[in-house]
């Protein structure tokens, strides 16, 4: 049990791979306990949490299913169980299944649909409910909103979604001083970005930002900290944090 009068708290959901692991990461830093969700795979999400205790942080692991409402009930018990109450919310959790709008499985759409729109909707429902005032909300849309690359339909009609939800949210919470924003990320080197790409298509994705390379998943950790902790005033924004990607 930590001293909740001092520490502030976050729940990442995805926080075990990817964006997610080096959101934990990075909160961990900067003081937060965290819990660190995962859908599946317990393992390596204890593997964060040991890694980030070895640096003298307080994490715990939760399981369960974005999309269900009692699994993510249940993960923010854990979280106020452990920790004492939780003022920070981070919903890196998402799929990404890509192809050609007339040749999509309508199974997939339902699959990315369930987890990136209902998941991001059952989890902002629980932080809604339970944050503290001071706290924040920090959900994931993506650039490809605007830059609209052909065969992202389904995922970016997710992540559209994400960023109504988003909107929507940090005014329904009037008067209770709690911040909602999204992060629309650039292409990104994590595993769910390089799937199915060649080297080729890797090297192109990297020229089209100015700076000419591709994110890491602490440059948007970065934006996240951010969000979650100084930038008081920014509320009801999606940021792109894409290094200048048009």
């Amino acid at each position: 049990m930590t001293d909740n009068t001092t520490t502030r708290v976050a729940l990442v959901t995805g926080g075990s791979g990817g964006i997610g692991r080096a959101v934990v990461e990075r909160l961990v830093a900067d003081g937060f306990a965290v819990g660190v969700h995962y859908a599946g795979n317990k393992e390596r999400a204890e593997a964060v949490v040991s890694d980030a205790t070895a640096r003298g942080g307080q994490a715990i692991a939760v399981g369960g299913d974005v999309a269900d409402e009692h699994d993510m009930s249940a993960a923010f018990d854990a979280v106020e169980g452990a920790f004492g109450g939780v003022d920070v919310v981070v919903n890196t959790a998402g799929i990404m299944v890509l192809a050609p709008i007339a040749e999509l499985d309508l199974a997939d759409l339902d699959r990315v649909h369930r987890t990136n729109v209902r998941g991001t909707f059952v989890v902002a429902q629980q932080a809604a409910r339970r944050i503290r005032p001071g706290g924040a909300i920090v959900n994931f849309s993506t650039s490809v909103t605007r830059t609209q690359l052909p065969g992202y339909g389904a995922y970016v009609a997710s992540k559209a979604a994400v960023e109504s939800i988003t909107l929507i949210l940090a005014r329904e919470l009037r008067g209770k001083d709690i911040t909602v924003n999204a992060i629309a990320p650039g292409p990104t080197a994590t595993p769910l970005f390089l799937q199915d790409k060649d080297d080729a298509a890797v090297a192109n994705f990297a020229k089209a930002t100015p700076l000419e390379r591709l994110a890491q998943p602490e440059d948007i950790a970065e934006a996240v900290s951010f969000l979650a902790g100084p930038a008081r005033w920014v509320n009801g924004q999606v940021l792109f944090a894409n290094g200048g990607l048009a």
